[in-house]
């Protein structure tokens, strides 16, 4: 029997290489959920070992919990987090009208924010004829105008006058998609974290670095590159896919590429908790799990917590 969870949103995330699809399954098991995927590179299709897609961790006791937002776009586009909020929202409903739990997991901080931030961001284009006028206006004059839109603004909005036409750009689009912007379904929700020691962590990634090599990552980046992509497009992926990129085409040896690919993880790993502590002094509370715990220990830890819980945090 499914337990219920009071929340209308549960989040795993953490660092890289904590294990964090495998405990959302568990937790999806026990509440009878759906996972939704805040992953920036698993959206993309053929990108499997080097993103950790993992796809075996979403089967538990011989059942396969259903997931979203993985292998949703071809290798070579460039997918972004208002494409990633647009996405969640559609995902978040949908399972909810089956009337099931949603459960968002994932390592990207910035699309964990905007999932929970409870604003609808847009991409705002360039404003052509706005930056035609602009040419004709004095510096003075663009700050009133920005002024006349914006109270207060930051102080890099007007550091340049390119930046100062962007932030009226930014501000006009704002005004003539109100509805959109306000357009956020109001939930709640609650979080929570893995994590290891740094030095504990540090050998996680690179005993998962040359797990990925041995299981075919190489072979996967060759692939990619022979079905038509080009390395350039690889390379805006970071880590995995612009090292290997390098190897494969010459531009580094295999050492180098190991040694440095290793670095850069490690301190991607150290970039994601400094945005998940950037979250907790901005008011989100971050319930931490300890990753050496066992299975059976985290999936209570979890139930005990969402039961224990009274105060619930919602989408501001």
């Amino acid at each position: 029997m499914s337990l219920s969870c009071p929340f209308d949103l549960i989040v795993i995330t953490g660092p890289t290489a904590t294990g964090k699809t495998r405990l959302a399954a568990l937790v999806a098991e026990s509440f009878d959920g759906e996972i939704i995927s805040a992953d920036s590179r698993q959206v993309y299709k053929g990108m499997d070992i080097g993103t950790g897609k993992d796809i075996k961790d979403y089967e538990i006791n011989g059942k396969k919990i259903p997931y979203h937002l993985i292998d949703i776009r071809d290798a070579g586009y460039e997918y972004n987090v208002y494409e990633f909020q647009n996405d969640f929202l559609n995902a978040f409903e949908a399972i909810r009208k089956k009337q099931k739990q949603p459960i968002l997991c994932g390592g990207s901080g910035l699309y964990i924010e905007s999932a929970l931030c409870g604003k609808r961001m847009i991409e705002v284009p360039p404003n052509k004829d706005l930056r035609d006028e602009s040419k004709k206006l004095s510096y003075q004059q663009l700050l009133e105008m920005l002024n006349s839109m914006k109270k207060p603004h930051n102080t890099t909005d007007t550091s340049d006058p390119d930046r100062l036409v962007r932030a009226i750009e930014i501000e006009k689009h704002k005004a003539e998609n109100k509805e959109l912007i306000e357009d956020f379904p109001d939930f709640s929700f609650i979080i929570f974290a893995l994590y290891f020691e740094r030095k504990t962590l540090r050998d996680k990634i690179t005993q998962r670095l040359h797990k990925r090599l041995k299981q075919g990552m190489i072979k996967e980046v060759e692939n990619l590159l022979q079905s038509g992509i080009r390395p350039g497009q690889l390379k805006y992926y970071g880590l995995e896919y612009r090292f290997l990129t390098e190897y494969i085409t010459g531009e580094i040896g295999y050492e180098k590429m190991l040694s440095m690919l290793n670095t850069v993880i490690h301190q991607f790993a150290k970039r994601q908790m400094t945005w998940f502590r950037r979250m907790e002094k901005q008011g989100y509370e971050i319930h931490w799990i300890d990753g050496e715990k066992s299975e059976k220990e985290k999936i209570n830890k979890i139930i005990n917590t969402i039961g224990k819980t009274s105060t619930k945090q919602k989408t501001k």
